[in-house]
């Protein structure tokens, strides 16, 4: 209960975020996980073709392009500190709710039956198959 000094060692330099960074960016997708990322975020948008009901019936507006390259790049980063070099299914899977929650926007109907943007996102991960060949 004492007062304390506390003394903190820097254990990441300036320099090494920026090397960490690069070096995220460097780590392989394969094609079929890029094109699932990319299904997951377009099958959020109430107007695309073979958008499921339930995103037609709850959502205002999808994700943009950008919430993809989120995912991706996200999963990068979850692939290099989970000690592998290639990015998952999973780590899209993982993902989805961080990258795609303030993205995907609800419409009154969804707000009035307590419908929430993590509701849509469980059910979306659900809905759209893993592609038969890849990891």
């Amino acid at each position: 209960t004492a007062i304390q000094d506390p003394r903190f060692d820097r254990t990441v330099t300036g320099p090494d975020l920026v090397a960490f960074q690069r070096l995220v960016r460097k780590v392989p997708v394969a094609e079929p996980v890029m094109r699932y990322a990319l299904t997951l975020v377009r099958t959020t948008r109430p107007k695309m073709k073979g958008a499921p009901e339930f995103i037609r019936k709850w959502v205002a507006y999808g994700a943009s392009v950008r919430a993809a390259q989120y995912l991706i790049l996200g999963g990068k980063a979850r692939a290099l500190t989970s000690g592998r070099y290639h990015v998952s299914f999973d780590d899209i899977r993982a993902l989805a709710h961080p990258v795609m929650r303030h993205r995907v926007l609800t419409n009154f109907r969804a707000e009035s039956e307590g419908i929430t943007s993590d509701v849509l996102i469980d059910d979306l991960l659900k809905t759209v198959p893993l592609p038969k060949s890849g990891m």
